[in-house]
C-alpha cells in the first residue's frame, strides 16, 4: 500500500523584536517562497507620497521627482499619467508619448507611488499610476480598466468574478483588478473588500490636499500584515509563528479575513535552543538561496552568476560526463535543473534577463519535456515571467519581473575587495604590488628614518614575512634602514 504524500502547505513567521521579520512558505515540506524584512531598513516601495518635480531631462524623457527621500526618484514618461499634463499637446511623429519636458514644469506637484527601491547610486523608480492592494481586489486610480488575475484560468469563474466587479459601484477614474485569491469567493466578500480600498483612497487623496510637498501619505504595511493579505492563500493549513505578540496581531488579522478558519496560528515554543526553522528543517534549504551552486541528484550542478545585464545559469554536467549513455544522463540533469531553476528565480528573487545554458540535447522529443517542465514551473511565479524557448546551442530565455522581496535584497552588499567581481587579485600579485609600494616610499622619502612601518592585511603581511622576506632584507640593505610589517588594524 503505497503512503499518502502530505501535501500541506504551511507559512512559517519568525520575528526578532526591532531587527528583522523572515517569511517562509513549504509544500510538503520544500521551501517555496521565503521573504525577509530587516527592520532597520525601511522599505519604500509601494508607499504613495506628494512629490514635486524636481527637474525634467529632455533627452531621457524622464522627471526627476522630490519625494522627501535623500536621492530624487526616477520618473519616465509612460509612467506619467496624462491628468498631470499642463498643455495638451499631442505626440511627434511615429511617438506614443508628448515630449516630457513640454507638458509638465519644474516645481509641479504630483502624487508618486516607489515601484523599486532606490540601489546605489540610484533613486527610486516612480510612477503616476497608482496600485493600493487589498485582499482581494487592487484598487487602480487613473484607471477605469477591470482585470482578472491570470493565474485564475478556468473561464467560468473568470466570467464569474467579472459579473460581480462589473456590478459594484465604483466612481468615475477608479479601476480593478481581481488578485488570484478572490478565486471561488463570494460577492460580499469582495464588496467588503473593494469598501476598504475606497475608504482609504479618499483618506489619500484627503492627505494629498491638506499636506505640503514632498510628503508621505500612505505606507504600506509591514511584512507581517503583507504576509497574511498577498501570501495567505486557502490551501495553508498551518501558519507557525515564534514570538506570542506576532501570533496574537496575526490572529487578529486572520479572523477579519478568514472568518471561518480557526486555529489556523501556531505559537512556536522553543526547546533547547531550537528554532522555528531548525525545528522544521527549513534552514539548509535557507542557506542554499546564497550558494553559487546547488547539486544535483543525477550528479550536474546548477551554477549561477550574476552580472549587471544579466543573470547567467549554467547546467555543469558534473559527475555524469563519463557516463556512458551521456544523452539519458543529460537528459535526467536538465529535467532536474528546469525543476529548480524556476524554484530559485523566485527565491533568489531574480529580475530582468536570465540566460540558461542547459547540457547539449539533440533529440527534440527531450527539448519540448525540458521546456515544458521549466514552462510549468514559472507559471508558479507571482511575478510576471516571459519565455524564450531553447535555441539549437542549448540555450533558453527568462525575462522575469523583479518583485523586490527577497532575502538577496536586504541581506546582502558588494563585497569591498573584489567590487561585486567575485575574483580577487593573488597573493603573490598583491605582495609585488606592496614591495613597489615600500620601495616608492624609501626612494622618495625626503628624510631618511632609521626604521619604517608598513601596515598590511594580516593575510598579506603574513604572506610578506614568509614568502618576501629576502627581498624585505635586501631593500633595507640598500636603504640603510629597518622595515617593519604590521598587520592593519580594521
Amino acid at each position: 500500500m503505497k503512503k499518502k504524500v502530505d501535501s500541506k502547505r504551511k507559512m512559517f513567521i519568525s520575528y526578532l523584536p526591532e531587527e528583522e521579520v523572515e517569511v517562509a512558505i513549504t509544500k510538503n515540506g520544500i521551501l517555496e517562497e521565503y521573504y525577509v524584512e530587516v527592520i532597520s531598513q525601511a522599505k519604500t516601495k509601494g508607499n504613495i507620497y506628494k512629490g514635486k518635480i524636481h527637474n525634467i531631462d529632455a533627452s531621457l524623457q524622464a522627471a526627476f521627482v522630490n519625494y522627501g527621500a535623500e536621492k530624487n526618484g526616477f520618473l519616465q514618461v509612460d509612467e506619467v499619467h496624462p491628468e498631470y499634463y499642463q498643455k495638451d499637446i499631442k505626440p511627434l511623429p511615429r511617438q506614443k508619448y508628448p515630449p516630457l519636458h513640454r507638458v509638465l514644469r519644474p516645481g509641479q506637484e504630483i502624487l508618486v507611488q516607489v515601484v523599486k527601491e532606490p540601489t546605489g547610486s540610484k533613486g527610486a523608480y516612480l510612477t503616476t499610476y497608482l496600485s493600493l492592494p487589498g485582499r482581494y481586489l487592487v484598487l487602480t486610480p487613473g484607471s477605469e480598466d477591470i482585470g482578472i488575475s491570470r493565474k485564475i484560468d478556468d473561464p467560468k469563474e473568470r466570467t464569474r468574478l467579472k459579473k460581480i466587479v462589473e456590478s459594484m459601484e465604483l466612481e468615475d477614474g477608479l479601476g480593478i483588478i481581481v488578485r488570484t485569491v478572490s478565486e471561488g469567493q463570494t460577492k460580499a466578500s469582495l464588496v467588503r473588500d473593494l469598501n476598504f480600498l475606497k475608504r482609504l483612497w479618499k483618506d489619500i487623496k484627503h492627505k494629498a490636499r491638506t499636506q505640503k510637498a514632498p510628503c508621505l501619505v500612505y505606507e504600506e504595511k509591514d511584512l507581517i500584515f503583507r504576509a497574511v493579505r498577498d501570501y495567505l492563500t486557502q490551501d495553508i493549513e498551518e501558519v507557525w509563528v515564534d514570538h506570542e505578540l506576532v501570533a496574537v496581531r496575526l490572529e487578529e488579522y486572520i479572523a477579519l479575513m478568514f472568518p471561518r478558519k480557526k486555529n489556523l496560528v501556531r505559537l512556536h515554543i522553543s526547546k533547547g535552543g531550537l528554532g522555528l526553522f531548525e525545528r522544521f528543517d527549513l534552514d539548509e534549504q535557507i542557506e542554499q538561496i546564497y550558494s553559487r551552486e546547488i547539486h544535483l541528484p543525477s550528479g550536474a550542478r546548477i551554477v549561477f552568476d550574476y552580472t549587471e545585464a544579466l543573470t547567467a545559469i549554467d547546467i555543469n554536467s558534473g559527475k555524469i560526463s563519463g557516463e556512458k549513455n551521456f544523452k539519458e544522463m543529460a537528459y535526467k540533469a536538465n529535467l532536474e535543473a528546469a525543476q529548480i531553476i524556476p524554484l530559485q528565480l523566485r527565491l533568489r528573487d531574480i529580475g530582468g534577463q536570465v540566460v540558461v545554458d542547459f547540457i547539449e540535447m539533440k533529440d527534440k522529443k527531450y527539448i519540448r519535456e525540458v521546456e515544458k517542465t521549466l514552462k510549468n514551473g514559472l507559471k508558479q511565479d507571482r511575478a510576471r515571467t516571459d519565455f524564450i524557448p531553447i535555441s539549437r546551442f542549448g540555450l533558453a530565455q527568462i525575462i522575469r519581473q523583479r518583485l523586490g522581496t527577497s532575502a538577496f535584497a536586504s541581506s546582502l552588499e558588494m563585497c569591498p575587495c573584489c567590487q561585486g567581481r567575485g575574483i580577487l587579485p593573488s597573493l603573490e600579485w598583491q605582495a609585488q604590488l606592496s614591495l613597489k609600494k615600500i620601495y616608492a616610499t624609501l626612494r622618495h622619502s625626503e628624510e631618511k628614518k632609521s626604521q619604517y612601518v608598513f601596515d598590511f592585511p594580516s593575510t598579506l603581511a603574513l604572506y610578506l614575512l614568509n614568502n618576501k622576506k629576502r627581498n624585505i632584507l635586501k631593500l633595507e640593505d640598500k636603504f640603510k634602514t629597518q622595515i617593519i610589517i604590521e598587520e592593519k588594524k580594521v
